[in-house]
């Protein structure tokens, strides 16, 4: 069997999720069959037990294929069963619609139906509507989230103390070992893990696309979550620089991409590489990066590129925007050395900023220049990066990270506040990934992306200023009750239509095997 023929007929893993999650009219929780015993499960691999045998039954070898020399694979079966869209009244929340002109509402009400939100107000009554009790509750946009290498966290926490077992050479030598599989593995085990957090939109920034299999794979744990997604398709870790990504494949997904974007829930972007390092020897030939952001830009996708992210990269912005290549179209990730001129740069093109503050304090790139970009009114989100380096998808760590990192910067408590620091979570997140026209903010007419966060959980457990509460207290236990489009993902602290026991022991298994491959213990 040729290699392209083994990698179009893996076998999906079973889908054990239950068909019809409901609420009852008070908002109870689902009971689907593996959540009897755990309510809130740590997505984390543990000390589990599995058969090596059962582990290894994925473990054929994919080469690096050349898209544009194979045949096209055909387009992916239709994801399994998503929760059905519901006809809720959240209500007797106070309700946080990050909404300019809105505010919050005490005691208020939000109404959804077919994905969409309808009303936000109080004491809203709908015939036939299913009520979610939400009295102490803050109810607010789902969490977005800017850029994240989901694939791989199926190495969490593996970047260690030592340059042999740093987070790039961990990346590199692993990722070069990833089978299909095992980006199944590690893009599911992320969106669980984002669910859970409160986390409803991701930017899936896939820099391990080794063949078209890996890509099908990664979309098709995206599609299965039920998460809104932007998938922004990169290079295969450790290509060489002077290797074109696979162009071919990249136009197959954008041709087909109605058959993969699970009803227009999940969005086609671009993972450019850029220009490459100061460094003569990284450096990417001309004649490579500028086919690949033609492309990008001829297919009309977004495009994201790690820049100016530490002093090894000083002046990658400028560079950018010196080859013209700087637009409104583009996100700059990271950018922690950027200069006044650069920032302006920035601005003039209407392009964007997404801060990883907590991979970029683990890895030593240095601190974020929020204020900065702000203060020049650069869209601006907040990112996972990595749980390689970082561990996990707190957003609620993250946007902490972000305040204390300017206010003691700025040596001000007030130098930014919470409520600020909330819409980058949220609607400024919105806006810096174009999309703040769908989802951000609780307004009627946008799709129905809503989280609600207990306060009567003990690490909260008392009423004060609801952004302060979130910022500096919440955790990810705390969110009860997750809604993407319209469906119930998580409520009362279970996830509805996932399994995280599986996805955990599955992963476990998935990254021990990884190693065993690539001898890395």
């Amino acid at each position: 069997m040729r290699a392209v023929d083994r990698v179009c007929k893996l076998r999906p893993l079973e889908d054990v999720r239950p068909r019809n999650p409901t609420c009852d009219a008070i908002g109870a929780a689902p009971k689907p069959p593996y959540a009897a015993d755990i309510r809130r499960p740590s997505i984390m691999f543990g000390n589990l037990q599995f058969n090596r045998r059962s582990m290894l039954q994925c473990g054929a070898t994919f080469a690096m294929l050349k898209c544009s020399t194979m045949p096209a694979l055909a387009a992916p079966a239709t994801a399994p069963r998503l929760p059905a869209r519901a006809n809720v009244i959240i209500r007797n929340a106070y309700v946080m619609t990050m909404e300019a002109g809105t505010g919050d509402i005490k005691d208020g009400d939000v109404h959804v139906k077919d994905g969409v939100i309808v009303a936000v107000g109080q004491k809203l009554n709908v015939a036939g509507a299913t009520i979610i009790n939400a009295a102490g509750m803050i109810v607010l946009p789902g969490l977005i989230e800017t850029h994240w290498h989901m694939w791989n966290s199926l190495l969490r926490s593996m970047s260690g103390d030592k340059p042999d077992f740093g987070y790039f050479r961990t990346t590199a030598a692993l990722g070069q070992k990833y089978e299909p599989t095992d980006m199944y593995q590690g893009t599911r085990l992320a969106a669980a893990e984002a669910i859970t957090s409160g986390i409803t939109f991701v930017h899936d920034w896939c820099h391990n696309i080794r063949s078209p299999a890996h890509a099908d794979k990664d979309l098709q744990a995206l599609r299965e979550s039920g998460l809104r997604a932007r998938f922004s398709y990169g290079a295969a870790q450790a290509q060489p620089n002077n290797q074109r990504i696979a162009i071919a494949d990249l136009e197959r997904l954008n041709q087909d991409w109605a058959n993969y974007s699970n009803d227009g829930l999940i969005m086609l972007g671009f993972a450019w590489r850029g220009m490459g390092g100061n460094n003569p020897a990284t450096a990417i030939p001309p004649e490579i990066y500028k086919a690949e952001i033609e492309s990008a830009r001829r297919l009309g996708l977004p495009i994201s590129v790690h820049a100016s992210g530490s002093r090894a990269a000083t002046g990658q912005v400028d560079t950018i925007a010196k080859a013209g290549l700087l637009a409104d179209d583009m996100q700059i990730i990271h950018g922690v050395v950027l200069t006044p001129d650069e920032i302006a740069a920035i601005k003039a093109a209407g392009a964007s900023v997404s801060l990883s503050p907590t991979s970029e304090l683990r890895i030593g790139f240095g601190l974020p220049q929020t204020a900065n970009l702000l203060a020049a009114g650069i869209p601006v989100g907040l990112s996972v990066d990595t749980v390689e380096l970082t561990g996990n998808a707190d957003m609620f760590g993250i946007m902490k990270f972000i305040q204390n990192i300017e206010n003691g910067k700025s040596e001000s408590e007030f130098r930014l506040t919470a409520r600020r620091v909330l819409e980058l979570a949220t609607i400024e997140g919105a806006r810096s990934m174009g999309i703040a026209n769908k989802i951000g903010s609780l307004k009627p007419g946008k799709r129905a992306d809503i989280i609600l966060v207990s306060t009567k959980d003990i690490n909260l457990g008392v009423f004060g200023d609801p952004a302060h509460m979130l910022v500096t207290a919440a955790q990810p236990s705390n969110v009860d009750t997750v809604i993407v489009d319209g469906r119930i993902l998580k409520r009362a602290g279970k996830l509805t239509a996932m399994n995280p026991v599986q996805i955990a022991t599955e992963a476990a298994a998935a990254n021990l095997a990884l190693r065993k491959r690539a001898n890395w213990w």
